[in-house]
């Protein structure tokens, strides 16, 4: 073998083990966590909404991801189902990097469009989970209209359960404030369902930031 061919061969398993680290490095710690949402309709009359919904959910230093479009992001009810009707438990789930900590704060918003769009909520649960990590639970009790026609006329509404202690910081909620059926769950890589490969991990509809003012 002359020297050019062990040359070429050397530059093409350096390539080959810089690919690799990259893949690893890329999926192996931007994309660790499955977040499962369920948004419950309320059974008012007209509680119901065609609007989109978007959903930004954030850990107690202000860091979070946004998600666009609820239904686009990881509907699970299937085809031809409507979402945010009258009376629905609705599902959503997709994957998207951990935050570091738990889920204390989130931020609801209609973007206002279609017929009758006035939607009446009446909370939203969010699950995270990953491998090698804690379940981890945040129920958001949101009891009211988020519209333009009905009272308190705003198309936003956001939950803050962090806690701020003397010094100001913020604390997430813990375990004691979770239903009890919660605290016990945990779950390993060898738990998580085989579709969650399949679940969507970003996109238009899935966005990371940095920080945000709590």
């Amino acid at each position: 073998m002359g020297v050019s061919t062990q040359l070429n061969y050397f530059w093409f398993n350096l390539f080959i083990l810089f690919f690799c680290f990259s893949i690893s490095s890329i999926y192996g710690s931007e994309v660790d966590c499955v977040y499962t949402v369920y948004v419950r309709t309320s059974s008012k009359i007209k509680a119901g909404t065609d609007s989109i919904i978007s959903l930004t959910l954030y850990n107690a230093n202000g860091y979070g991801i946004r998600i666009n479009n609820l239904e686009a992001w990881g509907g699970l009810m299937g085809p031809g189902y409507n979402y945010f009707e009258r009376g629905n438990l609705d599902i959503f789930s997709g994957r998207g990097p951990c935050l570091n900590g738990p889920i204390c704060k989130m931020n609801l918003t209609s973007d206002g469009t279609g017929s009758g769009h006035g939607w009446y909520c009446n909370y939203v649960e969010v699950t995270v989970t990953g491998v090698h990590r804690e379940c981890r639970q945040q129920h958001f009790e949101v009891e009211q209209w988020i519209a333009t026609d009905h009272s308190p006329y705003q198309l936003t509404f956001i939950k803050n359960l962090c806690r701020k202690t003397k010094s100001g910081e913020y604390l997430s909620v813990s375990a004691e404030d979770l239903p009890a059926s919660v605290e016990n769950l945990s779950f390993s890589g060898e738990d998580l369902p085989a579709s969650v490969e399949n679940l969507p991990v970003s996109g238009e509809n899935l966005v990371v930031f940095d920080a945000a003012v709590m």
